[in-house]
């Protein structure tokens, strides 16, 4: 079960991304606030909780392994080493283009890049950087990897991965999943905008992957009996309804408005709730899916859109400021479509470029593999993810999978 790969999540990576791309698209073209479709394109940066629960469900799972194959968990600082290798690079030609390329509407200061540049911006104040604004959910992400280890070891730790353990250790993950609602409409409450930037805020989103990771494993290992996940896992076209639904909602004016005016402590925390919500409807299909949903999502072109996913995300808004520039573009007027597309393809192609040309070869000289790759191609093949599934696909691989959340 450790080496297990599920490759349908590399293509659920890429759509995360892509969402990202479309709200802040819609945001610099204003269709994101007056546009027909203003309230889907402002919501759809729950492409950040898709990512935050994927990295919960890949970081977490050889934690949970290893607790229940009682063997030695994963090495913090050869994990550590490998999340840096990943993260580092493209982080930093990121700060360095947009300090190049990327005009601001006010004075920043090169102590604003490097802040960007080692991920502590969320908690300095400081001017906003043009080009790099979406780099907060990454700072988030990484005190997330610096806390997993102590959190899987309290998790998985200090007794045998019995049914009654198993089922607290759930509890406490659920539990996660109604504090993070509950810090931002506190946040939101004291007008303390730092605080809801910071990981308490979001641990939700990634407890929801973290405890789909424990009931998958508990469940393939037989610790667990049957109940209504595995019911859900057969109709994965209902679950992800039931996600699109809850979009629905949250993009009225329940979960907030959809500018940057501050929500209400109520909107703020059905807008946390929802969005956890959706984020555990989107993922889970995806770590048993069907043969038709690993085809699709999981295919080669699903991989490749997997590995440079983290590459669009980091140089996405560079790119979009750049074409705006270039095309005259003015700020909230529209423009929606090419802009997009400009920004989605030229994107693309920068992460590709960057990913096979700078972060694989980082990564296969740090981890002296020459053969490694985030979504490694070829090594497919059917098995079975839970008792009783025959359309379950999953995939030994000889790494660990790398973390989801930005690539």
């Amino acid at each position: 079960m450790r080496r297990t790969r599920f490759p349908a999540l590399d293509g659920l990576r890429a759509l995360g991304a892509l969402a990202v791309v479309s709200t802040h698209v819609g945001f610099r073209s204003g269709d994101a606030l007056h546009g027909p479709f203003a309230g889907i394109l402002s919501r759809l940066d729950i492409g950040v909780a898709i990512f935050f629960a994927i990295s919960g469900f890949l970081l977490y799972r050889p934690h949970v392994v290893a607790w229940f194959e009682e063997t030695d968990p994963p090495l913090t600082l050869p994990y550590l080493r490998n999340r840096a290798l990943r993260i580092l690079p493209a982080l930093w030609v990121a700060v360095i283009l947009a300090a190049l390329l990327v005009p601001n509407n006010g004075p920043v200061s090169w102590t604003s890049y490097l802040q960007h540049a080692t991920l502590t911006q969320i908690y300095l104040d400081g001017p906003v950087v043009e080009g790099l604004t979406q780099l907060w959910s990454l700072a988030t992400e990484v005190l997330f990897y610096l806390a997993l280890p102590v959190l899987a070891r309290f998790l998985t730790g200090y007794e045998r991965p019995t049914r009654r353990a198993v089922r607290w250790r759930l509890a406490v993950l659920a539990f996660f999943t109604v504090l993070g609602p509950v810090w931002m409409a506190t946040a939101t409450a004291s007008d303390h905008s730092h605080a809801g930037l910071w990981l308490p805020g979001y641990l939700g989103w990634f407890a929801v992957g973290m405890g789909l990771a424990l009931w998958q494993v508990a469940r393939s290992s037989g610790r667990l009996g049957s109940s209504l996940l595995d019911t859900l896992a057969k109709i994965p076209a209902t679950v992800w309804g039931i996600g699109l639904a809850l979009l629905l909602i949250a993009s009225s004016p329940v979960a907030g408005t959809y500018n940057l005016t501050a929500p209400t402590p109520g909107q703020a925390f059905v807008k946390s709730l929802l969005y956890t919500a959706i984020a555990a409807c989107v993922v889970f299909p995806a770590i048993s899916p069907t043969r038709r949903i690993a085809a699709v999502l999981g295919g080669k072109a699903g991989h490749v859109a997997g590995d440079i996913s983290y590459g669009v995300f980091a140089y996405h808004l560079i790119v979009l400021n750049l074409v705006a520039q270039i095309t005259g573009y003015p700020l909230f007027k529209g423009h929606f479509v090419v802009l997009f597309f400009s920004t989605v393809i030229i994107s693309a192609l920068l992460a590709a470029a960057s990913y096979y040309w700078m972060e694989r070869p980082i990564m296969r000289r740090g981890r002296r593999d020459r053969n490694y790759d985030v979504s490694p191609v070829g090594l497919d093949k059917r098995t079975s993810a839970q008792p009783n599934r025959t359309d379950a696909w999953t995939t030994p691989e000889s790494r660990p999978a790398a973390p989801a959340g930005q690539g």
